[in-house]
């Protein structure tokens, strides 16, 4: 038997926070651009890779989202994100070194990124991010084919897949908002150094969570 709309609601908001809150690439982004000072840019990566996994969510429940769990659309998906988390490593790591060695000025905002250091470009990165992950078609696969599902409809899936992205938000609202505020509490030097850190922290997470996946990939 399906679910109830209000069980649907409440298990895809519960499964959504779950999974969002643990360290991941995306997470790590929203905290770097928050901790720079720009909140904006932050909640644009989120929005992106939540409009993404919404497309993802539609097309598991359309029944689409199969074909890009074969082994082969698994493994170019794979090679594409992989590619992605190295860019940005390399990325974040330039600019703390450069932010290190050549202090900003002081209206400058240290470890910006451009052109990705807009709110666009944080919400083509966060999709981007989002879209080339073959472990997230495996997340929508398996949140959509949870017993209390079978056999329901596409509108009850849906109703799922947006309860899951509610809890997302939800949780991606409240980790930006709280690095934001960190940075608001930090003044002068301290400010400028937490930065540097920050982008350095994102950079190495980048480069694990590259390697990490080149090993998944390779162990199939």
């Amino acid at each position: 038997m399906t679910a109830s709309l209000p069980a649907l609601l409440v298990t895809g908001f519960v499964l959504g926070w779950s999974v969002a809150w643990p360290p991941g690439p995306i997470n790590a982004e929203i905290a770097r651009r928050c901790a720079a000072g720009d909140f904006r840019a932050g909640i644009a990566v989120l929005v992106g890779a939540s409009s993404a996994d919404a497309l993802w969510a539609v097309a598991v429940a359309l029944g689409v989202g199969f074909l890009f769990a074969a082994p082969l659309a698994r493994t170019a998906m794979g090679v594409v994100s992989i590619a992605l988390l190295l860019a940005l490593a390399f990325l974040f790591l330039r600019g703390a070194w450069r932010a290190f060695v050549h202090r900003p000025a002081p209206e400058a905002k240290p470890g910006a990124q451009a052109p990705l250091a807009s709110a666009r470009g944080g919400f083509g990165l966060g999709a981007a991010m989002a879209l080339t992950s073959p472990w997230n078609v495996a997340f929508w696969l398996a949140a959509m084919g949870r017993p209390e599902l079978a056999g329901a409809h596409a509108g009850s899936l849906l109703v799922m897949a947006a309860a899951v992205i509610a809890g997302a938000l939800t949780w991606g609202v409240i980790w930006a908002s709280s690095n934001a505020l960190l940075h608001r509490t930090l003044e002068g030097p301290a400010k400028r150094w937490w930065t540097i850190l920050v982008d350095l922290a994102t950079g190495m997470l980048m480069l694990w969570f590259a390697i990490g996946s080149a090993e998944r990939l390779i162990a199939g």
